[in-house]
């Protein structure tokens, strides 16, 4: 797997799963890349040291367009393998889950490993997700981060100190939690899993406050009736968000409210494939088919804005899908197992 401060870099064996990109501009300051002439870092298992000119060119020879691999976090089945990442609000930081359960967080700028999170029951980690930075936030809030894992167990860690402060098994018909999200003001967030149930938990006292489904009416579409894979806060609203999964819909939630408010049709959500404009409120889905699986949404209306082209050549079943600042989307996904970074305005690779 790839982490790239500027851009995603596909890999050279098995599927896309995690677009690893800070959600603001591409050339902000803390993303900037380092001065040409300077030397690339390898991070493998943790360990930092500059990539040598052959090792750059043999890279080079898997990207297309303005994408420079800069770092690579490395896995082997015996210490685990990268299953899903994220970074940090600021893009400072850069949390990875492993298939072994251990979640580590790495500086994005010289690749070193600074923290290393361990549990007992050594499953998969399914998500990783960074408390959200605030005006006046209180030293307590710092330095906190959400994991999700596929025995069901749900942990927040103080990840400088390396405490876990909460470790909750959700008790999941089918065990897997698979995704969870912070709402913007961090007071409540909400996982979601291998059964249709959405879980909501109070941040501060760390108990689940609501469980969001469907109703029991089979002609009423009110929710998920399969697995959900992908849920996102609204930017600016912490109580809206959606999700998706595997019944081709995307539902919007209030987290008051036990059922669904509006769904729309069509995506097929089989990873972190969802994520919401902050500017135009437009929804992006990354849907794992063949046909038209990168598509835009109005998020006031739930309308269809646009299909984006797959590429012509290598098309990609779709895994994950995220906005880049104000004019790029990224996605990836597996049969071509590749990332790309698509301009917003002429759809055209960046």
């Amino acid at each position: 797997m790839s982490a790239v401060r500027a851009a995603p870099a596909p890999v050279r064996s098995g599927r896309v799963s995690e677009i690893v990109l800070p959600s603001g501009d591409l050339e902000a300051p803390h993303q900037r890349q380092p001065a040409i002439g300077g030397p690339d870092v390898r991070t493998i298992g943790g360990r930092s040291t500059s990539m040598t000119t052959d090792e750059g060119k043999l890279l080079d020879e898997f990207t297309e367009g303005n994408i420079r691999i800069l770092n690579i976090i490395e896995g082997d089945l015996e210490n685990g393998v990268v299953m899903c990442v994220k970074f940090s609000t600021d893009g400072s930081l850069l949390a990875a889950g492993f298939s072994n359960g251990h979640v580590k967080v790495y500086d994005a700028f010289d690749g070193q490993c600074h923290h290393v999170l361990t549990c007992e029951d050594r499953m998969p980690v399914t998500s990783v997700r960074f408390f959200p930075s605030l005006h006046n936030q209180t030293p307590e809030k710092n330095h906190i981060l959400l994991a999700t894992y596929a025995s069901g167990h749900v942990r927040i860690w103080h990840y400088t100190s390396g405490k876990c402060l909460l470790s909750k098994n959700e008790m999941r018909r089918r065990n897997d939690t698979s995704s969870s999200a912070f709402n913007i003001s961090g007071d409540k967030f909400v996982t979601v899993g291998a059964d249709p149930e959405i879980f909501v938990y109070d941040s501060e006292t760390k108990k689940r406050i609501n469980v969001l489904e469907a109703t029991n009416c089979m002609d009423k579409m009110d929710g998920h009736r399969f697995r959900v894979f992908s849920v996102q806060f609204h930017p600016n609203d912490p109580n809206v968000f959606i999700s998706g999964g595997w019944d081709n819909t995307v539902q919007f939630w209030d987290v008051r409210s036990r059922h669904a408010f509006r769904k729309l049709y069509g995506p097929h959500i089989c990873g972190d494939s969802l994520d919401i404009d902050p500017v135009h409120y437009h929804i992006l889905t990354g849907s794992w088919r063949t046909d038209t699986p990168l598509q835009i949404w109005d998020f006031g209306t739930g309308e269809k804005i646009k299909d984006v082209p797959q590429d012509r050549l290598f098309g990609s079943m779709l895994y994950c899908a995220q906005w880049v600042g104000k004019e790029t989307l990224a996605c990836g996904g597996s049969m071509q197992n590749m990332a790309r970074l698509i301009d917003r305005g002429t759809l055209n690779l960046r």
